[in-house]
């Protein structure tokens, strides 16, 4: 159950400072302004038309998400969240990662009916199941198993 992701290595200085080769620029500043507006939209129909329809993402029927939830601004492309699902207050959602000599791209793909407790981590390449819980404050940094519960730093398995 390890993180599934693309490895880019990187020369020279760092892959932040790379940034704009691994994505444009524009698209950078489209998706700020769109995740920022959903962040503080209090209507969730408008947040869920708001990722699907500018940010490309995959957000099913009945799917809440909270205010302030940060989606990943470089590839939210990237993120599909299933049915009837809760994204918590404050919930960081990655799909890339920039490290010194390479940076990762992977999928983020939460099922359906999953619930996402509030100030939770999730980083790229990570599946979370159907009808898995995620408590609060967890750093989600590998799969999560449908239906099971999970929660902390590092994430562990409190019940399958």
């Amino acid at each position: 159950m390890s993180r599934k992701t693309e490895r880019y290595p990187v020369t020279a200085a760092n892959s932040l400072w790379q940034i704009y080769k691994t994505v444009p620029f524009w698209k950078v500043v489209k998706n700020f302004i769109v995740i920022q507006i959903a962040r503080y939209t209090p209507f969730i129909s408008v947040k869920n038309w708001l990722y699907r329809t500018f940010l490309r993402m995959k957000v099913g029927d009945e799917t809440a998400v909270a205010l302030m939830v940060m989606m990943d601004i470089m590839f939210p492309e990237r993120i599909s969240i299933g049915r009837n699902s809760i994204i918590g207050y404050n919930t960081t959602i990655l799909a890339h990662e920039y490290l010194i000599k390479e940076y990762r791209l992977g999928d983020v793909v939460i099922g359906d009916e999953v619930m996402i407790g509030a100030n939770t981590t999730i980083l790229p390449g990570v599946t979370i199941g159907d009808g898995a819980i995620v408590s609060a404050g967890t750093l989600v940094h590998r799969d999560v198993p449908a239906g099971a519960f999970v929660g902390g730093n590092p994430m562990q398995v409190i019940r399958e």
